[in-house]
């Protein structure tokens, strides 16, 4: 979905956690959206430097590795909670009250489960090349320029860990759903049908967002 969110919120503790994990995972969105701008310039400054003075940036490849965790990991929350991943819509779409609100506690689950193994696995990659008898206390560097790997290596374990926070919620929030039944659940993307999504997409590009 394009545009505006599709969450909904409450007054409850559910909607709050929902709210206050939001205000950490847009500045963590934004890092990432900085990081594809500095490569941006990045690529500018090398490809400059290249044909005017036949002197590309060095390191530049050593630079792009530092920043793909940036690009790739920091925004995966912010995605998830207003339902920005690439979903099976015609599927779930079909599905209404609690028979929708079990199939998506199931496939959050499961997901949950998946980045809980990520996150120990990215935390042990981590500390396999941090050092603190090492400079720099890096086991590992980059090629050409050296710097150490560690740092990139440790944005993994924190983004997931930031996903994981969010998929609890949700979990919590289809759990609360299916019991209750409700057809308004909070703290997580509602599915919109196609007239609702060309009208938020027509807000977004009109400049009108909330």
């Amino acid at each position: 979905m394009a545009g505006s969110s599709l969450v909904l919120t409450d007054g409850s503790r559910l909607s709050a956690l929902d709210q206050n994990l939001y205000r950490l995972e847009k500045p963590l969105a934004l890092l990432s959206g900085l990081a594809v701008f500095s490569l941006m310039l990045l690529a500018v400054g090398s490809v400059g430097g290249r044909n005017l003075f036949n002197s590309p940036l060095p390191g530049y490849v050593d630079w792009i590795e530092q920043a793909m965790p940036l690009i790739a990991f920091m925004g995966i929350s912010f995605t998830q909670r207003d339902g920005g991943h690439i979903r099976m819509d015609m599927l779930v779409g079909a599905l209404r009250g609690r028979a929708l609100y079990l199939a998506e506690f199931l496939t959050t689950a499961a997901v949950l489960i998946l980045m809980l193994l990520m996150v120990w696995g990215s935390w042990a990659h981590f500390q396999r090349s941090f050092d603190f008898a090492a400079p720099w206390w890096s086991a590992d560097s980059s090629m050409d320029i050296s710097l150490p790997l560690w740092p990139a290596k440790l944005l993994a374990p924190v983004a997931f860990s930031v996903l994981c926070l969010r998929l609890s919620l949700q979990l919590w929030a289809y759990g609360r759903a299916f019991r209750s039944g409700t057809d308004h659940p909070v703290a997580v993307p509602m599915i919109a049908d196609a007239a609702t999504q060309a009208a938020m997409e027509a807000d977004h590009v009109s400049g009108h967002d909330s």
